[in-house]
Parts: C-alpha cells; sequence; structure tokens
C-alpha cells in the first residue's frame, strides 16, 4: 500500500491501494492487518480490529463512480468518543 494521508470524517487513513479495474479504494490506518468488517449504510466496509471499536481500515466501494456521477462520496463513520478518568471517577464514585 502506498503512504497517503486521507481524512474521512474524524479518521485518518495513511495507506491506500486503488483497484482501478474493480473500482475498490482499499485505506488503511497503519499496516494493513486482520479485521472485522462492518457495512456502512452505503455499503462500504469499515474495518475495526477484531474484538474492538479501533477501526483500522475502510474499503470503499465504486469510489470513482461515485465521484464521476455526483461529484462527491458519502460515508457513514462511526464517531468515537474517550473518556478519562477524571470524567469516569464522579460516575464510578457513585457506586
Amino acid at each position: 500500500m502506498a503512504p497517503v494521508n486521507i481524512q474521512i470524517g474524524p479518521l485518518t487513513f495513511d495507506r491506500a491501494n486503488y483497484d482501478a479495474e474493480g473500482d475498490v479504494l482499499y485505506l488503511s490506518i497503519g499496516e494493513p492487518r486482520e479485521a472485522e468488517g462492518e457495512e456502512t449504510p452505503e455499503g462500504h466496509v469499515l474495518r475495526f480490529a477484531p474484538g474492538t471499536n479501533e477501526v483500522v481500515g475502510l474499503t470503499i466501494i465504486s469510489p470513482q463512480h461515485f465521484l464521476d456521477r455526483d461529484g462527491h462520496l458519502t460515508i457513514t463513520v462511526p464517531d468515537k468518543v474517550e473518556a478519562g478518568p477524571e470524567e469516569l471517577a464522579p460516575a464510578l464514585a457513585a457506586v
């Protein structure tokens, strides 16, 4: 995969491989690795590290088709929110 810097929503992908014949774009955060896929509402595949919510890749189906037809590409990616010990302390103390 070629090094890139592609921002899609809150995610930044640093590796890409485009299959022009099949019109499929493979994006990865770090080196491609084993992942579990979840289909987006648009039919793309968001890839997660096994057993986690950590996004490690995205497979975009027919990107050139959509860009040619619509001028843009719509992809639903989950928003990720993190809470640290400071934010959780009041809830943990309420036990």
